[in-house]
């Protein structure tokens, strides 16, 4: 997910918090099926903004948006899996055999740090029967990953190391048997990976968009983000950086891991920071419990053609044209 879309489905997300700063977004889908209800606006009407609304007033998505799956298919198919996502932090995986398996799309992917010290990312699934190779949110392997159904067994850089009676098929190229690699890229003490076969350009896509938001490369590298510590919480202070990871579960479920990072010499420093949380984390709760009010009328035949945005919201309008550019043949899904 790059930094321009980390506000995808923002109004369909509530958090159940967690203790290890994950925070489950999810909801109860409420949705009704306009298109079935008497009198119902069709679909194609629906996806057209209003044309009779004053200049100081832009339109929103409609409802829909937020509950079709067949939207929440294409956003996966056409935003997710075919740029780049902001994965796992580079720090969590220090040392070879380190691995975190993440969700983007439909793909479970899994990233691990290779014995020659940079990270790998493979789609999660054994080359024999398809069977998942792991199925842990994070761990550590010494040199391989053994899949548990035929021990096919992987090295770090994916490549095939044995299969059981491999002697007995000396046809089998190791590399092309190996573990379906995918693209990955390390910025900012991320790991960004790319599930489209041809990806785009990461730095005409990521650098520039998070360029074209926060500064120039020289600004962001000021904030030396790749060289920042992990603490449990922070408010809005001089001395850290927050970022935050949206992973998409269905069209009612979103995953949102929040990372707040400090400088090295304040978390050296043993400091509380947990008493820093405070202001930041009741203006994050108010704002999510203000989101999952939206979200439940997301399926009202009143929201059918959507809502409207004031001049200080025209920017999210911005957004909006962005995702339905990106989702344009969308017509009867």
């Amino acid at each position: 997910m790059t930094a321009a879309q980390t506000l995808l489905r923002l109004n369909r997300i509530h958090p159940l918090k967690s203790q290890d700063d994950v925070h489950v977004l999810d909801f109860a889908n409420e949705a009704t099926d306009v298109s079935s209800c008497r009198g119902a606006p069709t679909v194609a009407s629906i996806d057209l903004p209003p044309t009779d609304l004053p200049p100081s007033l832009l339109a929103t998505l409609p409802g829909r948006y937020y509950t079709d799956p067949a939207v929440f298919a294409l956003e996966q198919s056409r935003i997710f899996e075919a740029g780049w996502f902001c994965c796992v932090r580079s720090a969590d995986l220090t040392t070879p055999g380190c691995f975190e398996t993440v969700q983007i799309g439909q793909e479970s992917v899994l990233i691990a740090r290779g014995c020659d010290g940079a990270l790998n990312a493979f789609r999660n699934a054994c080359r024999h029967r398809g069977a998942r190779l792991c199925t842990d949110d994070r761990g550590a392997v010494k040199r391989s990953f053994r899949c548990p159904y035929h021990a096919w067994t992987y090295g770090l850089d994916g490549k095939l190391i044995t299969v059981p009676n491999l002697t007995d098929m000396p046809d089998i190229d190791r590399t092309k048997y190996g573990l379906t690699w995918l693209a990955v890229r390390e910025w900012l003490g991320y790991a960004w990976v790319c599930l489209a076969d041809d990806p785009p350009s990461f730095e005409d896509t990521v650098i520039a968009q998070v360029t074209g938001r926060l500064g120039g490369p020289e600004e962001i590298d000021a904030y030396r983000i790749d060289e920042l510590g992990l603490g449990r919480r922070i408010n809005l202070v001089p001395d850290h950086v927050i970022v935050h990871r949206m992973f998409p579960r269905g069209p009612d479920r979103t995953l949102v891991r929040c990372d707040w990072l400090y400088l090295p010499e304040v978390i050296e420093s043993g400091a509380d920071l947990s008493r820093s949380v405070e202001l930041f984390h009741r203006v994050n709760q108010q704002d999510f419990e203000a989101c999952e009010r939206c979200q439940l009328t997301m399926g009202s035949r009143a929201y059918a053609r959507g809502g409207v945005l004031v001049p200080s919201e025209h920017h999210i309008g911005a957004f909006h044209d962005w995702l339905r550019a990106k989702i344009k043949n969308l017509r009867g899904g």
